[in-house]
């Protein structure tokens, strides 16, 4: 016990024990100035120093903009930025995904895969709609039918396929010229007209717009599908090859594919070629003059 206390009181005498720090002048070792200090004294300093430098740093790195350059730090600014940029990607992912299913369904009609036609059909008969009787129905045209009516002749004058065939400001290009083998005929499915034309021909664009689908498919070849203003889609198939591709902009009589004789619906070199209005066929040799 008289050990341990000895060393305790000599261990209280050594950091108690007072030492004076002088500074002299080298020259003249004259005395400058002097501190009395104790290592106990030097301990307690070292470790306020610390404390002090610790709590000022952290103190400097939360409250003041330094911190952004700490990792795990962020700022604000980069916040509400991240924040736009996830809300914009979203909304372009939305855009994406709606234009996908349009195009898709675009090609799906234009490829065979689906018939609108027929869709229609079928939406019409799975329609669970009550059945009227024809006999009480009242055929007679009303005054607001009538006034409807010459309303829509007069917006008729000014429908897009005529002015399409009469006017300079819209003018539908022939893709190729030459004579029709085979008419548009709705009723078998003929939603275009064959031109038939020397092999290696150009083709060309009926009207600016923008490439929508350029595919080969195992029916018709190599098939190039264009998306014009106004709802209007142009389309061209049993193609040897195409010069564009999908998201190509175009203009009028802009050679855009080569004629060939490919698919398993094509019989010679030929152009099969359809003019879609919102989503509906209509016949392109009303509109257009192929031959020569």
């Amino acid at each position: 016990m008289e050990s341990t206390k000895k060393d305790r009181r000599k261990i209280k005498q050594k950091l108690l024990h007072k030492y004076r720090l002088v500074i002299l002048n080298e020259d003249t070792f004259e005395e400058r100035l002097s501190f009395q200090l104790s290592k106990l004294y030097v301990i307690l300093l070292t470790v306020v120093s610390i404390l002090l430098l610790i709590s000022g740093t952290a103190l400097l790195i939360a409250f003041t903009p330094l911190r952004e350059y700490i990792p795990g730090y962020s700022s604000t600014a980069l916040k509400n930025q991240a924040t736009r940029l996830t809300m914009t990607v979203d909304s372009l992912s939305n855009v994406v995904e709606k234009n996908s299913t349009y195009f898709q369904s675009i090609r799906n009609v234009l490829t065979g895969q689906i018939d609108s036609i027929e869709a229609q059909k079928v939406y019409s008969t799975t329609n669970d709609l009550p059945l009227i009787d024809p006999d009480t129905v009242n055929l007679t045209a009303s005054q607001q039918d009538s006034i409807l009516r010459v309303k829509v002749e007069q917006e008729d004058k000014y429908n897009l396929l005529e002015m399409a065939t009469f006017s300079s400001n819209f003018t539908l290009f022939p893709p190729v010229s030459g004579k029709i083998s085979d008419r548009y005929n709705v009723e078998q499915k003929h939603y275009g007209v064959d031109i038939v034309t020397k092999k290696d021909e150009p083709v060309k664009a009926t009207l600016d717009g923008t490439v929508i689908f350029a595919e080969w498919t195992v029916e018709t070849g190599f098939v190039l599908i264009i998306e014009h203003s106004f709802g209007l889609i142009s389309v061209y198939k049993h193609n040897d090859s195409l010069l564009k591709s999908q998201g190509d902009l175009v203009t009028a009589g802009e050679a855009i594919a080569v004629v060939g004789n490919t698919g398993e619906f094509s019989y010679g070199p030929h152009l099969h070629f359809e003019l879609w209005l919102d989503g509906y066929p209509v016949n392109p040799a009303d509109y257009i003059n192929f031959e020569e």
